[in-house]
């Protein structure tokens, strides 16, 4: 297999193949990436976020928006308001700002509901600033992307963006679940097919202070601290398998079952473990 590993969007990436990718997808994969984080980014002066949390209006997003806050607005019902992306300003005044401060606001602001925005047509109407954050579903989508390019060229890839997986080919990948608390080892293993996606989410990837982690709850507009970990496995998109491993941090995995076509693991802080009957591998503790 030849890996190719770069940094993007904060983080790193690896895309397998059996043969080096020839460089015109390469290019076109990092124009993608390009492109999403110019528009999604919450941490660049110069993106669509950036300008949208400069002052009301109406602002027009790109194509994979209606895919993105349709699957946003569906979480946000199951989660009774749990996942929000407007929990932007409200991450930036807990210390998770564009230039990485860590600092935490004296009165970080309120998470705006999300009812207080509208989208119809492609267009985003806001009535007062507001600064997105689709972290809970966007790196996802963002490896859909990617991996909808690399499909086009071969036909065996694996696309691992940090915690975010895709898998295209002929046979199933096994990846190992690692502890949240302690990388060197693993609380189990999944086994992959073809066209699958395998989302891990964990409190400690993002995490500074005392209990400040990424994983917020929009309704009290402070970190969770009941769940630490999530891994969440679907067919043929990563962006339902990012959100709903975020969902996982907040609503009883029942609800999510019967909405949704998934399998779950999800971690709790007092180290117990908890797995849908059908999770596609082994779990050890």
């Amino acid at each position: 297999m030849s890996a190719w590993a770069f940094e993007a969007i904060g983080t790193a990436w690896q895309i397998d193949t059996r043969e080096p990718l020839a460089s015109e997808v390469r290019t076109a994969v990092t124009a993608c990436i390009e492109d999403f984080d110019r528009s999604w980014s919450r941490f660049r002066a110069d993106s669509l976020v950036a300008d949208i949390a400069r002052g009301p209006g109406d602002w027009r997003l790109p194509d994979e928006a209606e895919w993105l806050f349709d699957f946003f607005t569906e979480l946000h019902d199951v989660t009774d308001g749990a996942v929000n992306p407007l929990i932007g300003r409200t991450l930036s005044d807990l210390g998770y700002d564009a230039s990485y401060s860590l600092i935490v606001s004296d009165e970080p602001a309120p998470v705006p509901p999300w009812s207080s925005v509208e989208f119809s047509a492609g267009v985003l109407t806001t009535s007062e600033p507001v600064l997105l954050d689709i972290g809970a579903a966007g790196k996802g989508l963002l490896v859909d992307c990617v991996s909808s390019i690399v499909e086009r060229e071969v036909n065996q890839f694996t696309v691992d963006a940090s915690g975010d997986l895709y898998h295209g080919g002929t046979a199933p990948l096994r990846v190992a679940l690692e502890h949240p608390l302690d990388s060197s080892r693993a609380i189990g293993v999944a086994e992959i097919d073809p066209e699958d996606a395998l989302c891990a989410s964990a409190t400690n990837r993002r995490a500074w202070g005392d209990g400040l982690h990424h994983v917020i709850d929009a309704r009290t507009g402070r970190p969770t601290d009941d769940v630490i970990a999530t891994w969440v496995v679907v067919a043929q998109s990563c962006m339902r398998a990012d959100g709903l491993a975020t969902a996982h941090f907040f609503t009883d995995p029942a609800r999510l079952m019967a909405r949704f076509d998934h399998q779950f693991v999800r971690m709790y802080a007092d180290g117990r473990v908890q797995w849908s009957p059908d999770f596609p591998g082994e779990i050890f503790t």
